[in-house]
């Protein structure tokens, strides 16, 4: 019963949050500086996450061919970057990793 609690808490604070900046951002008008400098931040926020999964193995810098993270990493950008297709990429990534760790 608690896990149900948290998870309808943190549901109920995400909507709180999210619906507090759209009230407050929609009676004031942001600064362009502002407007700017927010545009970054979901790429920030995603290589704040991605960058230790696929470079950092054991606790250490793991740059190399033998690092399968990397590898299958590396082929999904390649695939987001040809084809701007978010599933195709995500299943590319997926399956390079699933292969790589059989062969590493």
């Amino acid at each position: 019963m608690s896990v149900w609690l948290t998870m309808i808490a943190a549901g109920a604070l995400t909507y709180a949050t999210r619906l507090s900046l759209i009230l407050l951002f929609g009676r004031m008008e942001v600064p362009g500086w502002l407007g700017r400098a927010l545009r970054f931040v979901p790429a920030a926020v995603l290589t704040a996450i991605v960058f230790p999964e696929l470079f950092l193995q054991d606790g250490s810098l793991d740059v190399s061919l033998a690092n399968s993270r990397l590898i299958a990493g590396l082929l999904a950008v390649l695939v987001a970057w040809r084809t701007k297709n978010v599933l195709l990429t995500i299943l590319v990534g997926m399956a390079a990793l699933l292969a790589l760790q059989r062969v590493f």
